[in-house]
């Protein structure tokens, strides 16, 4: 999928919502237990209850991997449930991957090839070879860490030197590597004020923007520093969202939830676009 393609489909929703299936067995409702997959029955009632109100879904890894095979057997059945119910829609693979560049390789055949997501979030510490990998698969796309929302952002993230900022430097070093049609980069949105500075060395590409809703973060902010031309933002809300609900009609009270962060996104992107 292109920027461009991307764009579309943000014109056609008039949404910029990516929905984080942070899917947790101890937080979904008590009946689905008794299903024969627990996690892939309450992804599947969320997606299809707010399907045309996201652009795209974020599986955060750390909720399937901590239910080893189950949990992946899990997460390849969301993926493909969105690839032949809902083709449209982009799919990220919310895994924080980046080792030296073999490895970085078996990361990204497994997420590109076995598993066809459309993206995957990659740390950038190990430099530009431990990057590169994840660039060898048209149409599929980066999404580098640059500045998070967490507290610990702090420690690292803007450290300056010759008044430069380190996730400037991150920024600005790592946009040589890929391009507006496959590098996206992770900013947080309790961090909205640095946005506008974003935009002055990477104008068109596009960023994935956690951290609106339960962590606190403006959604007026973030727009109306961080968008573009192409809209250019796509932001997360997981818990916000996903749990809206906690009895049977869980996936009915996801969508209310969805409406109306869609409806503020249309809103802001008639004001600010």
């Amino acid at each position: 999928m292109t920027s461009a393609e991307l764009f579309n489909q943000i014109k056609a929703k008039k949404s910029f919502l990516c929905i984080g299936l942070d899917t947790d067995i101890q937080k979904i409702p008590r009946q689905l237990l008794d299903t024969t997959d627990p996690i892939f029955a309450f992804n599947k009632e969320i997606i299809d209850a707010t399907h045309d109100l996201a652009v795209a879904y974020k599986p955060n890894l750390a909720f399937y991997e901590s239910l080893g095979v189950n949990g992946w057997n899990s997460l390849e059945k969301t993926v493909n449930y969105i690839r032949y119910n809902y083709p449209d829609l982009f799919i990220i693979a919310d895994a924080k991957r980046g080792d030296i560049g073999n490895t970085s390789n078996l990361y990204a055949r497994a997420f590109f090839d076995a598993m066809d997501f459309d993206a995957v979030t990659v740390a950038p510490y190990m430099g530009e070879d431990s990057v590169t990998p994840f660039f060898t698969y048209v149409g599929k796309w980066v999404i580098l860490l640059a500045l998070t929302s967490n507290k610990g952002a702090d420690d690292f993230q803007y450290m300056t030197e010759n008044n430069e900022k380190l996730f400037e430097r991150v920024i600005k070093t790592s946009s040589k590597w890929g391009n507006e049609d496959n590098m996206m980069y992770v900013v947080g949105a309790t961090r909205a004020e640095m946005l506008a500075d974003i935009r002055k060395i990477i104008p068109n590409h596009f960023l994935l923007v956690p951290g609106v809703g339960a962590q606190g973060g403006s959604l007026e902010e973030v727009a109306k520093n961080g968008l573009n031309k192409q809209c250019g933002l796509l932001v997360n809300s997981s818990r916000q969202i996903i749990y809206a609900g906690k009895d049977e009609k869980f996936a009915e009270k996801a969508r209310e939830a969805a409406v109306e962060v869609r409806d503020e996104m249309a809103a802001l992107l008639e004001k600010y676009l």
